[in-house]
């Protein structure tokens, strides 16, 4: 077992004498795993990688960033196995400033995107990429953007606004210009999601998108400019809330948006985790995905990684999300850089000044998971006993992986029966443990 306390006193550390052979016990809680019921296939567990993220890490000193990098995302004893990346098309509220890539002078347009330039992220993002895909080339990234270039849209500025219905075309064009613009930097964009956050549009940059607009832009431009160019990069609606299951349900209901999209996108800032499930019941065939969540500074390890663990790690792949990323994988010491009016608080799961690194609640949530649970893994059936939240994983080696936190406030001793064959257990009050089978 590798275990993390709510008290710091072990840290992602390897407990060998926890687990012990042991007979049925009807007086101990038992978390039975039955392999053979199997849910969804697993994509994998990690991080936002924002401007701001991808600044410090290129600030640090080469070899400095080396060894971190290869922490996060190599397969080794020492590392931690991040699987799976988010960045930003154009700024997030986590880069110094602003940007798309097509800014133009007021009044001007450039509806065939003959001045679109991925110069931004030439200078940090793109080379980071580039030194993370060295280490695990087969790690996926999502990108999601936060406005669209502010020529295209409503209100001409990078708060807000809408896209207009002129440009739909040219903005579909925009995004096929990324996904080929990356994958000549050697960056595969294994899927977009088509509005960071639509219903909300006081964010810097943000921008609103009813279901219906994204259902339309969807089916009648980003959809066939996608199938017109050959790009397989998956096509992710809604990116929000668990509040509002109907939004990406509305839109999947329509057949001639279904056949484009991949699956829906959620946050949890409100809402239940149990509405994934909710979409997934209404279009099964269709995926889910979580890709943000954020740990507000300057944390609170325990409650922090209760209710992390309990909500994403375990919540969201119970309810059959095929990925679980934290927002922000690092920030300096002042949760900066951000835009003005981005998030002032955003506590990365690394906090850096210059080559110095202090590793927050996020890091441990992800790695009890991106160390373990290894991608093309299946989620395998187990039952919940009071206060033993869990999730069981199949990897294809068939290696069994139970993530469990004890969500009381007193030491647990239980039962794990997998396919018959049982352990004894204790975890402490608010630990999160990692069992390898």
């Amino acid at each position: 077992m590798w275990l993390t306390t709510a008290d710091q006193t072990a840290l992602l550390e390897e407990i060998e004498d926890r687990v012990t052979e042991a007979k049925a016990d009807p007086e101990l809680p038992t978390i039975e795993i039955t392999s053979n019921n199997i849910y969804q296939t697993i994509d994998g567990f990690g991080y936002s990688l924002t401007g701001g993220s991808a600044l410090h890490i290129s600030n640090m000193s080469a070899s400095a960033r080396q060894e971190l990098l290869q922490e996060l995302f190599g397969r080794d004893e020492g590392s931690i196995g991040v699987s799976y990346l988010r960045v930003s098309i154009g700024s997030s509220d986590l880069d110094p400033h602003t940007f798309s890539y097509n800014d133009l002078q007021a009044g001007e347009t450039d509806e065939d995107m003959s001045e679109f330039s991925l110069d931004p992220d030439r200078e940090y993002l793109i080379p980071v990429l580039k030194e993370i895909l060295a280490i695990n080339p087969e790690l996926k990234i999502m990108g999601s953007p936060w406005s669209a270039p502010t020529w295209v849209k409503s209100n001409n500025n990078t708060v807000g606004g809408s896209l207009l219905p002129r440009y739909y075309d040219a903005y579909a064009l925009y995004f096929v210009k990324y996904i080929q613009g990356m994958a000549e930097e050697g960056i595969t964009i294994d899927a977009i999601t088509v509005q960071n956050e639509p219903l909300h549009d006081g964010n810097n940059p943000s921008m609103h998108m009813s279901a219906n607009e994204q259902a339309d832009f969807v089916k009648n431009h980003l959809g066939p400019a996608f199938e017109d160019a050959g790009i397989e990069t998956k096509i992710i609606i809604y990116d929000h809330n668990a509040d509002r299951p109907e939004y990406p349900i509305s839109i999947l209901n329509d057949p001639d948006a279904k056949k484009y999209i991949d699956g829906s996108a959620f946050h949890l800032y409100a809402g239940d985790i149990s509405a994934l499930s909710q979409v997934h019941n209404a279009h099964p065939d269709k995926n889910l995905y979580f890709t943000e969540q954020w740990v507000g500074a300057p944390g609170n390890f325990a409650q922090d990684l209760a209710w992390h663990t309990r909500n994403l790690i375990i919540g969201a792949t119970r309810n059959w999300s095929r990925n679980v990323l934290e927002w922000n994988l690092a920030a300096d010491q002042n949760q900066d850089p951000h835009t003005n009016g981005g998030c002032t608080q955003c506590l990365g799961a690394l906090t850096i000044i210059g080559n110095e690194i202090t590793r927050n609640p996020a890091y441990y949530i992800i790695a009890h998971a991106s160390k373990f649970v290894l991608p093309g893994a299946q989620r395998i059936e187990s039952n919940v006993p009071e206060d033993l939240p869990n999730v069981a994983f199949i990897n294809e080696d068939g290696q069994i992986v139970i993530i469990i936190l004890n969500d009381s406030d007193s030491l647990k001793e239980f039962l794990i029966s997998v396919d018959g064959e049982i352990k004894r257990l204790t975890l402490f009050e608010g630990a999160v443990g990692t069992v390898i089978w």
